[in-house]
């Protein structure tokens, strides 16, 4: 889109329609000592095609496809989107930050949060899924924070191998509550130890993610049914929403409350946002929900409509009778995801999902062909942690200057991981950039 500056005559006819002289008349309410009294130090104006080389410039400095190979995922995902997605989400109508408040106004917009609704439920195997938080993380902590709600009790113990981003977010959510957040180790399996939850008392959750940050499945039934024990609710969270196109959905697992992250279904990558947290959980627990919920209903002629239900404006407004401060509308990225949704259909996820798998599993079998240890046996979907040799930094620098991208290391997460790299693979990387991959790391 081009920049179009306004003209003096376009901002003094502006300036008159309003009723004042100057432009810094319109920020008379700004106390004189809070506002910036010098010029901003800008570099001097560029004609648009500067511009456009400068941009280029700078987007040449960035790890970017397709000129890199990245075989990195940690909780944002590459892959395709159908053109379908990209051309209809761009209709004027669909691009709008406004909250539908008002049905009369808004049933387009209803319809569409109605249908990712739909499609978020089925996925996950649920009952009910609110239309859309910020991310994965915040949906996470809201989960947590809804399960106190319901459940009285003010613990909740959460997995070492949650996205460690997810779970900083959940001890900024929960330091100023006074709730307490206690923490579950991880086996030498790559699975979360549940033993721990034997010693812990007055739970409201036990929070598992799965796949989890190793790329591990976790037996969600296992814990699901370790959680009841404790009477504690079980929230079931993701960072790749793909995975149950192939693996058991957390529904089917007896998961109260199931959370995560939907980039995955149509929303670039976009160096770490926009992005989608996804919540779903059943009808019994449905006033608990945080958030937007977007319900069918009929008019005055008996035609079929949409509304915002179970909420009313104050919900939005009035912090403290709140069940969520997050109010800003997140529909255009929901809207994305049920565009993919629909346009890949069921059998079609299934399909991406076993491929991202299957190829995942062809780099883990050919890196240990060539000796590197994967130290984690349990089974993955498209990301697995592998071991280099000590020294692997020099050889990840130099493979970065071959537009490679070998992974994410686990060190600063997890000091005793070193020399520990967490790999991903999607249906965007072929045979031949893996095989290219393995050789660098083997040379």
């Amino acid at each position: 889109m081009h920049y179009l500056p306004h003209t003096a005559e376009d901002i003094e006819s502006m300036l008159q329609a309003v009723g004042v002289e100057h432009l810094d008349d319109l920020f008379s309410t700004v106390p004189e000592d809070c506002r910036l009294q010098e010029g901003l130090d800008l570099p001097e104006a560029l004609t648009e095609w500067e511009l456009d080389e400068h941009m280029a410039a700078l987007s040449n400095e960035m790890a970017v496809s397709p000129e890199y190979r990245v075989f990195m995922g940690a909780g944002s995902y590459e892959h395709f989107i159908p053109a379908s997605v990209s051309y209809l989400l761009n209709r004027s109508e669909f691009v709008t930050s406004y909250t539908p408040y008002q049905p009369e106004m808004s049933q387009g917009t209803l319809q569409a949060i109605y249908e990712y609704q739909t499609l978020v439920a089925r996925l996950l195997g649920m009952e009910v899924a609110t239309a859309s938080h910020y991310d994965g993380a915040t949906a996470l902590a809201e989960s947590l924070l809804m399960a106190v709600r319901i459940t009285g009790q003010r613990k909740v113990a959460v997995s070492s191998l949650i996205h460690p981003l997810y779970r900083r977010v959940v001890k900024t959510y929960f330091e100023p509550t006074g709730y307490e957040v206690l923490e579950l180790p991880y086996l030498n399996t790559g699975l979360t130890d549940l033993s721990g939850l034997d010693e812990m008392d007055g739970l409201a959750a036990v929070a598992v993610q799965s796949p989890n940050f190793f790329g591990c499945i976790e037996d969600l039934k296992a814990v699901g049914e370790k959680a009841h024990d404790k009477d504690a609710l079980f929230v079931s969270s993701f960072t790749e929403a793909l995975a149950y196109g192939l693996l058991i959905n957390p529904g089917s697992s007896g998961a109260d409350i199931v959370c995560g992250e939907g980039q995955s279904l149509g929303i670039p990558r976009s160096f770490g946002g926009p992005a989608l947290g996804m919540l779903a959980t059943g009808k019994k627990y449905m006033r608990k929900l945080p958030g937007r919920l977007v319900g069918q209903t009929k008019d005055l002629d008996g035609k079929r409509g949409f509304v915002l239900t179970l909420a009313t404006r104050e919900q939005h407004i009035r912090r403290e009778k709140a069940t969520s401060n997050i109010c800003t509308n997140n529909s255009l990225c929901a809207l994305a995801a049920a565009m993919y949704m629909a346009s890949v259909g069921g059998s079609g996820i299934r399909e991406l999902a076993l491929l991202n798998h299957d190829k995942a599993e062809y780099l883990k079998a050919q890196l240990k062909k060539e000796g590197f240890t994967i130290p984690f046996d349990s089974p993955t979907f498209n990301e697995f942690v592998v071991e280099f040799p000590p020294g692997f930094e020099a050889t990840y620098a130099r493979l970065l200057k071959k537009n490679t991208v070998p992974g994410l290391s686990l060190a600063p997460y997890y000091p005793e991981l070193a020399n520990h790299y967490l790999l991903c693979v999607t249906e965007t990387r072929s045979k031949e950039d893996m095989d290219a991959l393995v050789r660098e790391v083997r040379s």
